[in-house]
């Protein structure tokens, strides 16, 4: 081959290789490409297979606002053939963001809330109160009764603290009265003085309060707080521990038998439990201590000072696992109904004597036989203050 042959093979290969690679560019819509630069090598038009038809019909398009801006380069010249016609620039598609919530997922708490319909008054309250995750925006406020009201502008007890940690997280019922929280906190950093290493704490309230879909029929305004009476250890437990972890019983044995003790057990009861006890009733913002009658018994036993804080300590069924703290109604608090105040003394005496005697607790045999017990409805948003629905609606 000649040296002009071969100086023309180069050229005519080279022509077929730029035009191909115009070719490829265009497609990719990087580069704007005059027709007559394929217009050697016309292409068929081929129908998209049904696996690309089906990916159109089911692809997201992006919208254009969440697609980047795109700048169109500099347009080509027409080739001396005189084309009329260029080939339009298209973005490429944009892939969807990442870090959307996948298919099915809920909402969040707020989204959810936000979508909560105004329910009729007829309604039973706790399904509405239960299933508010985030308090309500307003100002701190009680309002109604301890079993019978709700609460506004609740505030959390924070899960780990220097002296204590929160207990079955996932009731969400670590909410209260900024009053209530204030206490919690101070009773926690006098703890270790008193013998104790740190509080577990049990219930408070929802995050708005009201009726619970389970357990308590108080702890609805934000100011109820059980208090185990078992120390904390010394190291964070574990989410999973604070839902499988009991707390302790102070009793020798179950109570509901004849002529049973009901008083505590020495190996379990310790005089650390009743500082701590007569630490939490002599604040001043505390109204009732409930307590289970034998460890009532055993604080009676150990205070040979200034017996005044006794008469806050009510005997009641239960609460030998736990102590139950009471708060009276904080300044402010519009339509917070307090307890009457306890009956004078210290509560020591006849008063006791018949919380630990069988009356209370070993049930009398009926000669007819008993009728089975009705459900109970549970309180309807009627039967709540009518500031209750704004706590429940409030955004």
């Amino acid at each position: 081959m000649s040296r002009v042959h071969h100086a023309q093979e180069i050229r005519r290969r080279a022509g077929v290789t730029s035009r191909a690679a115009a070719f490829c560019l265009a497609l990719a819509g990087s580069v704007p490409v005059a027709s007559s630069a394929l217009a050697e090598t016309p292409l068929p038009r081929a129908k998209p297979s049904a696996d690309i038809a089906r990916l159109v019909a089911t692809s997201t398009i992006t919208p254009a606002a969440l697609m980047p801006a795109i700048t169109a380069p500099a347009p080509v010249a027409p080739s001396q053939g005189g084309d009329k016609a260029q080939l339009l620039v298209v973005p490429l598609p944009v892939p969807a963001p990442q870090n959307r919530p996948p298919a099915g997922s809920l909402a969040p708490p707020v989204a959810r809330e936000a979508a909560f319909k105004r329910p009729s008054r007829k309604a039973v309250a706790k399904t509405y109160f239960g299933a508010r995750t985030t308090p309500a925006p307003l100002a701190a406020r009680s309002i109604g009764s301890y079993a019978k009201g709700c609460l506004a502008g609740g505030r959390a007890l924070a899960i780990n603290g220097p002296s204590w940690q929160v207990m079955r997280l996932s009731r969400n019922r670590n909410w209260g009265h900024p009053e209530l929280i204030d206490f919690l906190e101070s009773l926690a950093a006098d703890a270790p003085r008193l013998g104790w290493n740190g509080l577990l704490v049990g219930d408070l309230a929802q995050p708005r309060g009201g009726p619970m879909l389970s357990g308590h029929a108080s702890h609805q305004i934000g100011l109820d707080a059980d208090i185990w009476l078992t120390p904390m250890p010394d190291r964070v437990l574990t989410r999973q521990e604070r839902e499988e972890i009991s707390a302790v019983s102070m009793l020798k044995g179950p109570s509901n038998l004849k002529n049973a003790d009901r008083g505590v057990d020495p190996a379990k009861w310790t005089a650390s439990r009743a500082r701590l006890i007569r630490r939490a009733a002599s604040d001043p913002r505390v109204a009732r201590i409930f307590v289970h009658p034998g460890i009532k018994q055993a604080l009676c036993r150990f205070e040979t000072g200034n017996r005044g804080w006794l008469r806050k300590v009510r005997p009641w069924w239960g609460h030998h696992y736990h102590f139950h703290v009471r708060m009276a109604c904080p300044a402010g608090s519009a339509g917070c109904k307090d307890q009457n105040p306890p009956p004078p003394g210290d509560g020591c005496g006849k008063e006791l004597a018949w919380w630990l005697s069988d009356e209370p607790w070993v049930p009398k045999k009926s000669k007819k036989p008993s009728k089975p017990a009705k459900k109970k409805r549970g309180l309807s948003l009627a039967a709540l203050p009518n500031a209750c629905m704004d706590v429940l609606m409030a955004r």
